[in-house]
């Protein structure tokens, strides 16, 4: 069974057996590789920026912008080597050759010095099958947000060619552990989506787990053991202030955050020895519980309308998820029906299908539940997959599982074509977490 809350819930907090986590690095740098990508990979060519500046270029944007594209199994960027020309501009393209090199599309620009440690970045996308210029942009950055201003450009770029928004330009949250027992670190770690900047937001010798991106993606909450008792807490990322919002007898886990960010969904045991799944406003502390059921219900996700709960629970005999409407608690549904397990779900960005983890012939594995049909389309290919999560664009999953015996990181489109797994370089990595959109 794969480690999350509900599994947890069972081995540790119920059945008293001790918690284990994955462990992973602290700073071990991810590191990605494309497992499956789809193979009409649309071809393009993203030339190296020309530089105006008389030192070497602070930045190789082109290459990050490459490999963003690449990453998404969509792109297939031309190699460096095989490009006979490097224009910087539409006008020194020379589209034939283009065509020669089987580019469907182009990307040329130049980074221009603007002052000190400021520059300007220019960037043009052009169709060479008839030479029409799709996107124009000069973007203003300085040397510590170059890399950032090439996620931009790559989900530009992404857009502009498939019509949906590029994720590119967003973080991820995961956990990581590093040693083993009883001498283990924990800490949690925020990092671009590719896996790189990383920070540490919390290091702690106890077990973390359950970290939960507030809507604006300026906190997390997440679950420590630092007292030696679950509690859980919300830190804020740019001050590094931190406060504990729930720290009650017995179990305090799975915080999900509301639509707008102030209530969230936990899951809690109280006197009565129920685990069930209750709300907390984090501005009074009012609790209310949403569930009422002798057996376990645990790891709730808010709908987009904050009018409902999805939650896990047992009470038909196994796990499978329900959904309870906030208004009327008294009353859940269940929603899954297909598999004697499906767990841990988490709601698409449009609020039409559930990334769960479903039990397929033997090997637990990420699906995806469409709530409309209550049809099930299994995604993942390993044998302990866990902890979905979907990019804020909804075209991708990800998620935890094994190699070899070591957690790592894995994403998959939500069609299934394109994998890629992302290990870090030493440690394991656990429990990600994909932030939503930044604020524009």
């Amino acid at each position: 069974m794969p480690v999350s809350i509900y599994a947890a819930l069972r081995s540790k907090w119920l059945a008293g057996v001790a918690l284990t986590l994955a462990s992973l690095g602290a700073q071990a740098q991810l590191v990605i590789e494309i497992t499956r990508g789809q193979a009409n990979a649309v071809p393009i060519a993203i030339v190296p920026l020309g530089w105006q500046g008389t030192a070497a270029a602070p930045y190789d944007i082109a290459e990050v912008v490459a490999a963003d594209l690449a990453r998404s199994g969509r792109f297939a960027p031309l190699e460096r080597r095989d490009m006979i020309e490097r224009p910087t501009v539409g006008a020194e393209i020379r589209f034939q050759d283009w065509k020669y090199l089987k580019s469907d599309y182009i990307a040329v620009g130049k980074l221009i010095p603007d002052g000190v440690d400021r520059y300007q970045v220019q960037i043009e996308l052009y169709n060479v099958l008839n030479g029409q210029q799709l996107l124009g942009q000069r973007i203003p950055s300085t040397t510590a947000t170059l890399r950032a201003t090439a996620h931009r450009i790559a989900d530009m770029i992404y857009e502009k060619l498939t019509g949906t928004p590029g994720a590119f330009a967003t973080r991820i949250a995961f956990l990581n552990v590093e040693g083993t027992p009883p001498k283990q670190r924990y800490k949690l770690i925020v990092a671009d989506a590719d896996g790189e900047n990383q920070q540490t937001i919390a290091d702690s010798p106890e077990p973390m787990m359950s970290p939960a991106w507030s809507p604006d993606g300026q906190s997390l909450a997440y679950v420590s053991f630092e007292s030696k008792n679950a509690a859980i807490y919300v830190q804020t990322l740019r001050s590094g202030e931190r406060r504990r919002v729930s720290a009650r007898a017995g179990i305090n886990g799975a915080p999900a955050w509301s639509p707008d960010g102030k209530t969230l969904a936990l899951t809690l045991s109280r006197k009565d020895g129920d685990v069930d799944i209750y709300t907390l406003d984090l501005n009074t502390q009012m609790l209310t519980r949403m569930t009422f059921d002798t057996g376990i219900d645990t790891e709730p996700t808010w709908s987009a309308d904050g009018k409902k709960l999805y939650f896990t629970s047992d009470r038909a005999g196994g796990p499978q998820i329900y959904e309870v409407d906030i208004a009327n608690a008294r009353t859940p549904r269940r929603v899954t029906f297909e598999g004697t397990y499906n767990a841990r779900a988490r709601l698409s960005p449009d609020g039409k299908q559930l990334a769960v983890v479903h039990l397929d012939n033997g090997s637990y594995r990420i699906a995806t539940v469409d709530l409309a049909s209550k049809s099930v389309q299994v995604l993942s290919q390993g044998r302990q997959d866990e902890s979905p999560s979907f990019a804020p664009n909804g075209s991708t999953i990800i998620y935890a599982t094994q190699e070899r015996g070591r957690g790592v990181l894995a994403t998959v489109s939500v069609d299934g074509r394109v994998q890629q797994r992302l290990a870090a370089s030493r440690g394991e990595v656990r429990e990600p977490v994909w932030a939503p959109f930044p604020a524009k």
